[in-house]
């Protein structure tokens, strides 16, 4: 689950309220072990996911670097490389 997790930081454009939530969500599913929480734990659950967002976008938004930005269009293309080459067409 956590392989879906992608690296947000340094890219152009810069990542989305949406990938950042993403993120999140699959980090709390990690966490909790639940895909979709039940009733009972439905509220805990959005709450993490909220939290965790939060402090990815904190994260972002104060973390420098002097490597020039990524193009997220490239890496996509060497990732489906990668893909293509580990896995076969």
């Amino acid at each position: 689950m956590c392989r879906n997790i992608k690296t947000l930081f340094n890219f152009e454009p810069p990542a989305t309220e949406d990938e950042i939530h993403a993120g999140a969500l699959q980090f709390v599913r990690k966490l909790s072990g639940f895909n979709k929480p039940s009733q009972a734990n439905e509220a805990a659950f959005e709450r993490a996911v909220a939290e965790v967002s939060e402090a990815a976008r904190k994260l972002l938004t104060s973390l420098q670097t002097n490597a020039p930005a990524r193009d997220r269009e490239v890496e996509a293309e060497k990732a489906k490389e990668r893909s293509r080459l580990r896995f076969g067409t």
